[in-house]
């Protein structure tokens, strides 16, 4: 069955952009010039992926970003005129797994939409072992984290750090190789993507996130999974 890609933008000339570049890929092409029209696309049609430019009128990106992440754990790819860290805090935030400046460069565009979709349809060579220590228990085959008994949401790029993590239980893991990992080659030079991702995780594991005991900081090498 054929897949289907989402472009939400109301520029004309980046959903043109997009939808030529896409159309080398054999998905079909839906796209959405506000963010109301983009949400009606996906509940009609489930995509398989979901470009969203930041700035669409109606429903602003984050907070579209947001409804499709309560819909499903479609892989959402964010553009964005802006660089700034806050801007791209908000993205995140919301639900996104990668944030992407424009203008777009088609080469680096393409490389993001192959490794998101890539990383979804791919089962993990090495999945993690299952995890449960009596307060967390992680079940990385089926995708599913509970705190003390209760199901917690977690985003696939945020599911994906901590299987990482847990998979190298004990040991750092080095800035550089998360990012590859989770995120993909072209990401290594994104730290703030970790940084911020980290912090999301400890909010929904630690009792106390400023005083992490699951997810330790090796402070200039990268981070840990410390089991209990």
């Amino acid at each position: 069955m054929q897949g289907c890609l989402l472009v939400i933008t109301a520029d004309a000339a980046l959903r043109a952009q997009l939808s030529s570049l896409l159309q080398s890929m054999p998905f079909r092409i839906l796209t959405a010039a506000d963010g109301r029209e983009g949400l009606k696309l996906a509940y009609e049609h489930h995509p398989d992926m979901v470009l969203l430019d930041l700035e669409v009128p109606g429903l602003d990106g984050c907070q579209v970003c947001a409804r499709l992440r309560e819909l499903s754990p479609v892989p959402i790819l964010m553009l964005s005129k802006r660089a700034e860290e806050d801007t791209v805090v908000a993205c995140f935030a919301a639900g996104a797994d990668d944030v992407i400046t424009n203008p777009v460069h088609l080469k680096e565009l393409e490389a993001r939409v192959q490794a998101l979709l890539r990383r979804v349809r791919t089962p993990e060579a090495h999945l993690a072992p299952e995890y449960d220590d009596g307060k967390l228990r992680i079940d990385p085959q089926r995708q599913l984290l509970w705190r003390r008994g209760s199901l917690v949401h977690l985003s696939p790029t945020e599911f994906r750090l901590l299987s990482t993590l847990v998979r190298w239980s004990g040991r750092v893991v080095p800035h550089e190789d998360l990012l590859s990992e989770v995120w993909g080659p072209h990401c290594q030079d994104s730290p703030n993507y970790l940084s911020i991702y980290v912090r999301y995780l400890r909010q929904k594991l630690e009792d106390d996130p400023s005083h992490p005991q699951y997810i330790q900081t090796k402070w200039g090498e990268g981070y840990r999974f410390v089991p209990h």
